[in-house]
């Protein structure tokens, strides 16, 4: 009995697989955790969300920035991009029923056994961890209650860039989500720079990722993520897991074994993002 966490998958089942394969995953004893983007850019889009539903209690899934994107457009409140593979998903037979168990998952998952938290961009600076799993919990109330279409017409924005325990309505939830969601470089405040995307050493003057900061979390407690594939798995920060190895890219697809932190990967030999 094992709990892997695997990075983003974006649409690319076989690799998944093949990963599943090699790690002799059980279906009936092991668990899976994803850590958000399961689709979109790769070719097996609508295939992955099938299969990840059909694990039901076996797999714990979070909301990465492609899902809500999904989302978003599934609700019309955004329109397809030119790189998207989502058009299989939006008249699939079932598009309704995986549209509405995709609105049903988390932004966060925090399992205190193993005291380990998983968001897909991260953990800000300026939070604890009850403040991040209860602000995640704002919006994943949003998200599941009457008025979701008000959250998906206003999700998308820079602003405000940085935390307030002051902020109200959407500019709130908003924030929120770009910490969870969209993060990767900040300031010493938490300031957050949404622009820069490429390596660490890219960064602008007086920012850099959000891990080099001290973080406010329980001692010991590791942080799963994935969402940044320029780190390459490597974010050579104790207690801290950067699982997006670029499957798309054509890198790799990792899978973090939560008993013994040992990490397992499977190559993926076509960049399906510029193919």
């Amino acid at each position: 009995m094992a709990t892997y966490v695997i990075g983003d998958l974006q649409g690319c089942l076989t690799p998944l697989f093949e990963l599943l394969e090699s790690i002799q995953y059980k279906a009936e004893s092991d668990t899976l955790w994803f850590a958000g983007d399961l689709i979109n850019r790769g070719p097996e889009s609508l295939e992955t969300l099938r299969f990840i539903k059909s694990l039901g209690d076996g797999a714990v899934a979070i909301l990465g920035n492609h899902d809500l994107h999904l989302l978003a457009v599934a609700y019309g409140h955004s329109n397809l991009k030119r790189n998207d593979t989502l058009s299989e998903i939006l008249t699939a037979s079932d598009r309704d029923d995986l549209i509405e168990w995709l609105r049903q998952r988390p932004l966060c998952h925090y399992d205190a056994s193993f005291n380990t938290i998983m968001t897909h961009a991260g953990v800000p600076p300026c939070w604890t961890l009850e403040q991040t799993l209860g602000f995640a919990q704002e919006v994943e109330e949003q998200l599941r209650g009457e008025d979701f279409h008000s959250y998906f017409a206003t999700m998308y924005g820079n602003k405000p860039a940085k935390w307030n325990d002051k902020l109200v309505g959407m500019d709130r939830l908003r924030c929120i989500t770009n910490y969870l969601t969209r993060m990767r470089f900040c300031d010493a405040d938490s300031v957050l720079d949404l622009k820069s995307k490429e390596s660490p050493t890219s960064a602008k003057q007086n920012y850099a990722p959000w891990f080099d900061y001290p973080l406010q979390l329980p001692q010991n407690c590791q942080v799963v993520f994935g969402h940044w594939a320029a780190l390459e798995g490597m974010a050579n920060k104790e207690n801290i897991h950067a699982l997006d190895t670029g499957c798309v890219w054509g890198g790799s697809l990792t899978a973090l074994r939560l008993e013994d932190q040992q990490k397992f990967s499977t190559p993926c030999s076509t960049n399906w993002k510029n193919s």
